[in-house]
């Protein structure tokens, strides 16, 4: 019998010649030599711990494996694990990066993001914003500040709200009342034992009447019945509902704790989440869907940097983010560009003491600047002239009396309100223009907020104040434009604050790797 022709079963057209030198195969063009240039500036070893692996297989090169996963970030805005995998086998730029080393699995790329990245993330993000802020002379003093939500990665129906926690347990306290003022009067007042009835119940007390009702009664859980056709004792029904508003009990507590007092909701699947309410409604009901409040300061289209909160007020995240800024760059910006939702009386004294220039709108800042109707509307409380007392006078000529000055709630600065009323409303000709109440008009003054609004006006009205503004909506607006829609992240792929922090660190870390080469290859062009 004739053997095969072994030549002609292994034998395929499509063969690699040898040398084979992939620098000269990549495009020059090609972002990896930008993203190489950057890398090569930082020692990569300071964010890495070593380790010993004594048994099994030896531990892959992680200055590699960490050039592969911020080179995926980089070109793709976000790449999962099993793609950056198929990358690595496929495509011949991360070939280059790999140097010789055999592809990791998915796996070992998700044990090293969460386990190697966890700690040194944010610096190696300030690291490479060094290097990429030294060789473009960005401009830290001009900061734009905007803020998006971030879908989390939860289910959206499996909110708690704290209120509801609150309001839940408190009929459970009055339900537990009444259980022991019937187990008093039914079973233990021939026994000289009395449970003490309270207004609230913490669960190690219940636990307490618990033990002190069984003993009494000489229950034996072991001995209770359950199920159809058991007919359970008087003593045992007590017994099990009183213990069943234990459980719920610890359930209500448990919830409150995990919500904190930051924040009123949380999902079940991802106890970092709140529900707030996103732009992209794909719902169509103004459902409040499980989301991050991902903060960010833009300087000269570089994402300086970032944050992310739990809560959805974007005043709230304004300080915690500026002291993030001074704790990366040495200095407060000079000019913190943001919109109305940042614009606070607590944010304008913040900025006020530590040197920062008021460039933030306020909530009525459109009204106050593009209406003159609305600006100059004389029965606004802030348009009333003053009389000789300092107190101010409707455009009637009636004169407000003081009534009392109360503090403003939530105000971290003392700021107080000071409470007007006119003397005498009946009668007035201009009393529908004027006020909608019955009786006399009473107004709330807050001279120093008003003053504070004045400025702010006039900085945002200003040329410089009309580019800064403009500069704003490009360069913020555009960064998470681009971020969701050019670079496709649009909702969290991790659960948990630490780890959404660290994938949002990582995306912006690829997006100023990704800016820098777009402008090095623009620069050249253009010389």
């Amino acid at each position: 019998m004739q053997k095969p022709n072994s030549t002609e079963i292994h034998y395929t057209p499509i063969q690699l010649k040898l040398p084979l030198e992939i620098e000269r195969i990549i495009d020059i063009s090609d972002p990896v030599y930008s993203f190489n240039e950057i890398l090569d500036h930082i020692d990569l070893k300071e964010f890495l711990a070593a380790k010993e692996c004594r048994t099994g297989r030896p531990r892959c090169d992680t200055e590699k494996m960490l050039k592969i996963v911020l080179f995926s970030f980089m070109e793709n805005g976000y790449l999962s694990l099993r793609n950056i995998e198929k990358a690595c086998r496929t495509d011949i730029r991360y070939m280059w990066l790999l140097d010789g080393m055999k592809s990791p699995s998915y796996v070992t790329f998700g044990n090293f993001i969460k386990n190697e990245l966890g700690e040194s993330v944010e610096e190696i993000f300030h690291t490479v914003n060094q290097v990429i802020f030294e060789s473009k002379h960005v401009d830290t003093d001009h900061a734009y500040i905007d803020g998006t939500k971030i879908e989390a990665n939860a289910n959206k129906y499996t909110w708690v709200w704290k209120k509801s926690c609150t309001r839940n347990r408190e009929k459970v306290f009055e339900k537990i009342t009444d259980l022991i003022e019937r187990i008093n009067v039914e079973d233990l007042m021939y026994l000289g034992v009395k449970l003490e009835a309270r207004t609230e119940y913490a669960i190690e007390y219940v636990d307490q009447m618990l033990e002190s009702y069984r003993r009494a009664m000489d229950l034996d859980e072991s001995a209770f019945v359950n199920g159809k056709g058991h007919h359970k004792s008087p003593a045992q029904r007590k017994y099990q509902e009183l213990k069943g508003y234990r459980e719920r009990l610890k359930n209500y507590a448990k919830h409150i704790e995990i919500c904190g007092e930051a924040r009123n909701s949380y999902s079940k699947t991802d106890h970092g989440a709140t529900f707030m309410r996103v732009k992209r409604d794909y719902m169509g009901n103004d459902q409040l869907l499980p989301a991050y409040n991902m903060q960010a300061v833009i300087c000269d289209e570089y994402i300086a940097a970032i944050d992310a909160r739990q809560y959805a007020s974007d005043m709230d995240c304004f300080v915690p983010l500026m002291e993030k800024f001074r704790e990366i760059y040495g200095h407060y910006p000079k000019y913190p560009v943001a919109d109305a939702g940042y614009g606070s009386y607590n944010n304008y004294l913040y900025c006020q003491e530590h040197g920062m220039e008021k460039y933030m709108k306020f909530t009525m800042y459109d009204k106050e600047s593009m209406d003159p109707k609305y600006r100059e509307d004389p029965f606004r409380a802030v348009n009333f002239k003053q009389g000789s007392d300092g107190n101010p006078v409707c455009p009637n000529g009636k004169r407000f009396i003081f009534k009392y000055t109360r503090q403003v709630r939530g105000n971290k600065y003392g700021r107080a309100e000071e409470l007007y009323e006119c003397e005498n409303c009946e009668g007035c000709l201009l009393k529908d223009k004027c006020s909608k109440s019955d009786g006399n008009r009473t107004i709330r003054i807050n001279r120093e907020l008003t003053a504070i609004h004045k400025e702010v006006l006039e900085n945002l009205d200003s040329v410089h104040g009309a580019l800064l503004r403009m500069n704003r909506s490009i360069q913020a607006e555009g960064t998470y434009g681009s971020m969701k829609w050019n670079r496709s992240y649009k909702r969290a792929f991790r659960r948990g604050l630490k780890d959404v922090i660290l994938e949002f660190t990582l995306i912006a870390i690829g997006f100023n790797l990704w800016k820098y080469h777009n402008k090095t290859r623009r620069s050249e062009e253009a010389a």
